[in-house]
């Protein structure tokens, strides 16, 4: 397994070791022991799946303290044009974003710490994307800032994306209070 530090502090790219052969390929998507001696100790406590459409934009998600999720995501097929924003008040890189393709031939994953607003494009139809979290789900506790803010300018790979209602509500980040 190959971990590589972006340049927001906290916010990894996991690449793991896969084994490929004529009959397929075989990869372990997460294995505490080998998570943990490469410094991730993290504590997942639920896992979560969704199939997208080419065109749908998903986030940019978080929950606030004290139901704050760090996730490790991933494509089990499709693609998708991942997305992170740092959202911790005191962090050099407040506001700032990183976007990364991840794919199911790829197969690299991603480590969003709790702090972060994290969403996705799809960029395939029957796109799977998986994500282990590391607290539960609080709808008290979520919250979203609009994917396309002109202060974050994201240079996201799809035009006029399909949305949820809730990520049509989403807030500016000139008007966003972080709790982080």
């Amino acid at each position: 397994m190959e971990i590589i530090e972006t340049n927001l502090k906290g916010l990894l790219v996991i690449k793991p070791k896969v084994f490929e052969d004529e009959r397929g390929y075989f990869f372990e998507s997460y294995n505490y022991q080998l998570f943990k001696q490469a410094g991730l100790d993290f504590n997942f406590v639920q896992d979560n799946q969704s199939l997208s459409h080419t065109g749908v934009l998903r986030g940019l998600h978080f929950q606030n303290n004290p139901n704050a999720q760090g996730k490790l995501v991933r494509v089990i097929s499709g693609s998708v044009f991942d997305v992170a924003v740092d959202i911790r008040k005191k962090s050099p890189t407040y506001g700032q974003w990183f976007g990364l393709e991840l794919t199911e031939q790829n197969k690299w994953m991603m480590y969003i710490p709790e702090g972060f607003a994290h969403g996705f494009a799809t960029l395939q139809d029957f796109t799977v994307f998986s994500y282990k979290c590391t607290n539960f789900y609080n709808k008290a506790s979520e919250d979203c800032i609009f994917w396309n803010d002109s202060d974050l300018a994201i240079n996201w790979p799809i035009e006029n994306p399909i949305l949820s209602d809730k990520d049509l509500l989403g807030k500016h980040m000139k008007d966003f209070n972080s709790l982080f």
